[in-house]
């Protein structure tokens, strides 16, 4: 329902910035000075860390450690505007004022970027990073499920929410440093019984910051039988300075 009422705002509000409220086409989201805000990772960089190199082949240190994702996606960094549009994407006021169009234009714009510039052979399906059902039940959505259904859709490939089960109801990862992170969610997902894997799979979430999540859920889909899967995000977290 709040999609729809969504939809149906888009439909009656004339075009504007979803940012300044200035006029534009009726295809944008942003203008050009907002769009130009937003801090944008360059997309000819190692598929998996996005530092700079080629855009096909990774990185030295991403080829001396072994992961079970082929390539890591995002679009930009989570700093300054974008933080604040996935803010509001993930965390939507009550009533009414949570309906505003504006956070899913952008970060949805965002995550197609992220998905065109991915390499390797298309998908075969588009699977959410899932969440465990109290969490969904608490939040009402899932966040990194809406992302996907909107890759799905541009990709013209099957969008299957259900493929990946989260089976622990792991603490956030706020605060853990790299290690910390991929012993909290060990062994955190698994495929759905009875699923046939398919050969390419997608793997949508928000945010990446060190990729632990991504990787248990990629390990999960490889054990069934994936062969190849790449993660789509809108935003990399900044790497913590010296």
């Amino acid at each position: 329902m709040r999609e729809w009422l969504r939809g149906m705002l888009e439909l009656a509000l004339p075009p504007s910035c979803a940012g300044c409220g200035a006029a534009v086409a009726a295809s944008a989201v942003l203008c050009a000075g907002c769009d130009a805000r937003l801090p944008r990772l360059g997309m000819d960089t190692c598929p998996r860390c996005q530092r700079p190199g080629s855009r096909y082949a990774p990185c030295a240190g991403c080829a001396a450690s072994p992961s079970p994702l082929a390539a890591c996606r995002a679009a930009a960094l989570y700093a300054g505007d974008v933080e604040s549009w996935i803010r509001r994407f993930k965390y939507p006021r009550r009533g009414w004022r949570g309906l505003d169009p504006a956070p899913i234009g952008v970060v949805r714009r965002l995550v197609l970027e992220a998905a065109g510039a991915a390499p390797g052979p298309p998908p075969e399906r588009i699977v959410p990073v899932p969440l465990h059902p109290r969490r969904l039940r608490e939040r009402g959505f899932n966040p990194a499920a809406l992302l996907a259904r909107c890759v799905a859709r541009e990709q013209r490939c099957r969008f299957d929410p259900a493929l990946l089960l989260r089976v622990r109801d792991t603490p956030s990862q706020t605060g853990l440093d790299r290690r910390a992170r991929r012993a909290n969610v060990r062994g955190a997902f698994r495929v759905r019984d009875g699923a046939r894997a398919p050969r390419v799979v997608w793997l949508v979430d928000d945010v990446v910051t060190t990729g632990s999540t991504l990787a248990e859920a990629a390990r999960a889909l490889r054990r069934a039988g994936v062969r190849e899967v790449v993660a789509i995000c809108i935003a990399r977290t900044p790497e913590p300075g010296p």
